[in-house]
Parts: C-alpha cells; structure tokens; sequence
C-alpha cells in the first residue's frame, strides 16, 4: 500500500482531500483569528492545532491558512510526506511519527486533527488516545474518515465495478471509521467525549474519465494496490466498467466524509 510518493498522492486523493480540508476544519471549530476554536476554555495553555497523518499537506495548509504557521504543528509517517508537508508549509513543525506514538508532551495543543487517517492506524483506539493525550483538557480532537463501506465515498464507483467484475476482492469497506458511527465508537474506547457526529461532503468535477482514471494507476493505496496487482484483461473489465458508470466526461463525484469531534476529560 504505497503512500510515499507526494505527487502520486495529490493526483489521486488530493483532488478530494483539498476541498474536504476546509469542511473538515468547519466541522473541528478551527475558526481564524485570535481563538482557534469556538469553544476554547479561559484556561487554555495553547492555542495550537495539530494535524496528525498530514500526509503532503492539504489539511495543514488549511490549518495555517486560518491561524498561522507557528501555531500549526504536523506528524505523519512517511519521510517524502513530512519533506512534502515542510516544502508546502513552511514555517510549520513536522514531524515523521505515525498517530500511536506522537513526539509531543502532554497539553501540547488545544485541537488535533486527522483528516482520512484513522482508517489507516495500526492502532486506532491507541491512535485517538495518542491524540488525546497531547491535547488539553477540554480540548478537541477530531477525525474523519471517507463513507468506504458505503456508495458515496469518492472511491465507491471504482469498487463498485471492482466488485462486478471480482466479487471476492478485498476493498476498504471494513477498515476502521468507514460506517456511520463507527469514528464515535473508537472515541468513545479511546476514551474521549465524543461532541458531535456527522458527515462533511464535498463535489469534484473532472474534464475526463481519462484524468477521473489515469491516478488509479499510479499504486497508491489499495485501490492502486488491486490496478497494480491484476492482471491486464481484469484492470481492463474494472476501467470499462467505470466507464460505463460514469461516463464521459463523469458525472460529478459528490464524496462524503463520516465525520467526529470529541473533548478531552478534565476541563
């Protein structure tokens, strides 16, 4: 499962991460200006946001854009993403550290964030903890996920004709956070308050099902994973039946993001 390479990432996930970065950002209550979140508590020690598995950078671009670089900090596991991120984002602290062992002490920020990170943990429960314990008292941490176990995720229509032409293959639909209720749950585990459920939603055009298609060839993730690993007459029978889907150019893509924001005990 391939996330090393930032320009093969951005061309297929960042077309759908960017425009998710500020809804997601909306949905957390990171707010521009002198108090990070709508909510903050007068005895706040921070007023710093952390973006947990940044990846390239679209949600910490996001997050500097609305309360500055020096108060923006990021951590993900990959060594060309934490170079990527510091190239984009300068001014921001960037970390490599996967989300179950971040480098920070305890109440090092008043929000952590990670944008479709969760499902991806090797440990989610410790994942969220982890972000819970570097963040305040009463601060907030939040998370979001792409609807993968359902038909409104922005990979749906390419597992759907997947799983028309190879029932049996493995997709995402069972990994952690991808159903409604499920991000509250490991939250909840993770011992957090969970404040709010709900989804965030975005709508991507592409010119062509040639440019909708071409990043699935690029090996990222495991949609790049099946493309890479199949033979040439079934990747053929998966594009033709995308195509068939989607049309020509596609339709556009309306993707939905299961979405949680929850406070640390103690405030």
């Amino acid at each position: 499962m391939a996330f090393e390479v930032a320009d093969a990432y951005d061309r297929f996930m960042g077309r759908y991460s960017v425009p998710l970065a500020p809804r997601f950002a909306d949905f957390a209550g990171v707010v521009a200006g002198a108090h990070v979140t709508k909510a903050r508590s007068a005895h706040a020690s921070t007023d710093r946001v952390l973006d947990v598995g940044c990846g390239p950078g679209a949600l910490t671009a996001e997050l500097v854009h609305r309360v500055g670089a020096p108060r923006v900090l990021a951590a993900d596991p990959s060594a060309p993403f934490v170079a990527a991120a510091r190239q984009r984002c300068p001014g921001v602290e960037v970390v490599q550290a996967g989300a179950e062992s971040l480098p920070w002490p305890d109440d090092t920020v008043e929000v952590a964030l990670a944008q479709l990170v969760v499902h991806f943990m090797t440990d989610p429960v410790g994942g969220l903890r982890e972000m819970g314990r570097v963040t305040r008292p009463g601060g907030t941490v939040a998370a979001c996920v792409w609807d993968l176990a359902g038909a409104s995720g922005p990979l749906s229509p390419f597992w759907a004709a997947v799983h028309d032409v190879a029932p049996d293959a493995p997709d995402e639909s069972v990994r952690p956070g991808a159903t409604e209720g499920d991000l509250g749950r490991l939250c909840v585990e993770a011992g957090l308050v969970v404040v709010d459920e709900g989804s965030v939603e975005v709508r991507v055009d592409h010119p062509s099902f040639a440019q909708w298609w071409e990043p699935y060839t690029l090996g990222v993730g495991p949609a790049g994973d099946f493309v890479a690993e199949a033979d040439a007459a079934t990747v053929e029978a998966v594009r033709r039946r995308c195509l068939d889907r989607l049309g020509d150019p596609p339709a556009p893509v309306r993707a939905r993001a299961w979405a949680v924001r929850a406070r640390v005990p103690g405030s």
